[in-house]
């Protein structure tokens, strides 16, 4: 295969993928990995490290309208941050001493559950009559708009929360992806965070949190420009019209046939891992 065309098959691919991850709530990275390395045959640690630049990438470009919008609460995102800038690194320094076939089952186990995520009906279990003492320590209760002008939140389970940060930053830094079904358990689950304000928050907290592991993967010289650049473009490129298309477009039928993808790709990454065809 030629230069230029696997760069056109990543760049369509990533496109593709940043599409499907902005209408969904996902990633790219669940599309990116098992695309780079199961059809096209790339290293899985070079898959991975490609991933993380277009984490960093979709994160930085979508993170600063949340912020500006006031949505997003800043001072949660460093706070949590500490947590998974720390166990990011951690992940992305084990993945030498893990065998690529362990990555991929890993892998694959956390595409199921983050399919079963997406699927599963949302409930809103933020309360805003009481707040955790640690909550109230670290001043991490705030507001947001609505329709309805704004809206204050508490914030509860603070330590709870971040435990499972650390354990999404692990995550992320092993396999290259946001974990946003990880982050998804300990804001709205644990922390009761309104949906809008974990999403955001979490979006603002994937960019810092890839950075950290990026150093490691590019100290190793596992980030390859020629396949992080055109993945980095079309996830950019993707997400942008996803964006747009979102506020006209119902994705509830969607997620339901992204899920169907998203564990098809599952088994694949599970079953070439037991065979060790990675």
């Amino acid at each position: 295969m030629s230069v230029l065309l696997f760069t056109i098959i990543v760049l369509l691919g990533a496109f593709l993928a940043g599409l499907l991850g902005s209408l969904t709530g996902l990633g790219g990275g669940v599309i990116i990995i098992p695309l780079l390395t199961l059809v096209l045959g790339v290293d899985l640690h070079y898959a991975i490290g490609a991933s993380i630049i277009s984490v960093i990438a979709t994160s930085s470009g979508s993170a600063a309208a949340y912020v500006k919008e006031g949505i997003t609460n800043i001072r949660i995102g460093m706070f949590l941050e500490v947590a998974t800038t720390i166990s990011a690194i951690i992940g992305a320094i084990i993945t030498v001493f893990i065998d690529p076939s362990y990555i991929a089952i890993t892998f694959g186990l956390i595409l199921l559950f983050s399919a079963v995520m997406m699927v599963r009906k949302k409930i809103d279990r933020s309360d805003n009559d009481t707040s955790g003492k640690l909550a109230v320590f670290f001043k991490l209760n705030g507001t947001y708009p609505t329709a309805n002008g704004v809206q204050k939140y508490a914030v509860h389970h603070v330590l709870g929360g971040f435990v499972m940060m650390f354990l999404a930053g692990i995550i992320s830094g092993l396999l290259g992806i946001g974990s946003g079904a990880l982050k998804v358990i300990a804001m709205d689950n644990i922390m009761r965070m309104p949906f809008k304000v974990s999403t955001t928050t979490s979006n603002f907290m994937m960019g810092v949190t890839a950075a950290a592991s990026a150093i490691v993967y590019l100290h190793r010289g596992q980030i390859d420009p020629g396949i992080a650049m055109p993945v980095s473009l079309g996830v950019m490129l993707g997400a942008t019209v996803g964006s747009k298309i979102l506020v006209r477009t119902k994705t509830d039928k969607l997620k339901v046939i992204f899920a169907v993808v998203v564990t098809f790709l599952a088994f694949q990454m599970i079953y070439n891992g037991l065979t060790g065809r990675l």
